[in-house]
């Protein structure tokens, strides 16, 4: 597993520092095009953008926190670091998808000027390095099953939603002259129930990995089947699964001969250790306890 962290440590911080440097650029070009091209749409997109600049700061601090190896205080390790940040970048969508929804509700009944036609020019080529950007950071995710860096992901995605909405709207405004001009807010309003959409999708998922919820029930099957391969162990009675990060820690007892000595017991219960570990390389430890076979329950 040590050898496996510093890859994954040093492929996070590039996906990370990658979506940084890019909105960075973009918040700045949407921003001014936004205001000189007299597109609400366009501005609040560019605000979008700028969250996701934090949002990329606090998935960076999340992800070297989670790579930090156990010590005293967190024997277990520090990777709840990783979905603490992605519940953090899912809270932000949800606020931003709130703020954007205001503002537009606020804006659409004025009197408004028609967007210029280069602002949907600037939307159509942040589509493109948008969309390219969340396929880039999503698959790095993926491979590396980090929450905080798909969260991320998912808030590229978001502002490229945003920047078609805007471009719909922008677009519709072009076309249909001054009556149409509310089109352009309209456009953010539906962006804002995408983007709140999202952010409540990941959070939940989240929350789930800050409560321990178990993982798929085919790697507890596993696990138990590699158990029970090892000779020596009867059955495996139970076994509990949970996620720090992208690591698992496993809980199980297992059933041996009750005639067997201490000796061949703690054997057998490293050899299940072992034999967990080699086959899946993501679990990080198996606390083993042993329990004698043919037992009633409550004289165990």
């Amino acid at each position: 597993m040590p050898s496996v962290q510093p890859n994954r440590l040093q492929r996070s911080l590039r996906a990370t520092f990658i979506g940084l440097a890019v909105n960075v650029l973009l918040s700045v070009i949407k921003l001014v095009a936004g205001i000189v091209g007299h597109s609400h749409a366009l501005v609040a997109d560019a605000c979008e953008s700028l969250t996701d600049i934090f949002s990329s700061i606090i998935v960076w601090r999340g992800v070297v926190v989670a790579a930090a190896p156990a010590d005293e205080d967190h024997p277990y390790g520090h990777g709840k670091a990783e979905p603490l940040a992605a519940a953090v970048v899912s809270a932000i969508l949800l606020f931003v998808a709130g703020w954007i929804a205001i503002e537009a509700l606020h804006q659409i009944s004025r009197p408004r000027t028609v967007p210029e036609l280069f602002t949907l020019l600037v939307l159509l080529g942040v589509i493109v390095v948008k969309e390219g950007l969340f396929r880039f950071v999503s698959r790095e995710a993926d491979s590396m099953e980090s929450a905080a860096v798909r969260a991320d992901a998912w808030h590229h995605r978001s502002d490229a939603i945003t920047s078609v909405a805007a471009a719909v709207g922008i677009g519709t405004a072009l076309i249909g002259g001054e009556k149409f001009a509310w089109a352009d807010d309209a456009a953010a309003l539906a962006a804002a129930g995408v983007i709140a959409w999202n952010g409540w999708r990941l959070l939940r998922s989240t929350l789930g990995d800050l409560m321990d919820t178990a993982p798929d029930r085919v790697i507890k099957n596993e696990i138990e089947r590699l158990a029970e391969t090892v000779p020596g162990v009867a059955h495996v009675e139970k076994c509990f699964v949970r996620k720090m990060g992208y690591q698992l820690y496993v809980d199980m007892h297992v059933e041996v001969d009750p005639q067997m000595t201490v000796l061949r017991s703690h054997e057998i219960a490293h050899a299940v250790k072992d034999k967990i570990r080699d086959a899946m390389p993501a679990v990080r430890d198996v606390l083993v306890h042993i329990e004698p076979v043919n037992i009633p329950a409550h004289q165990k």
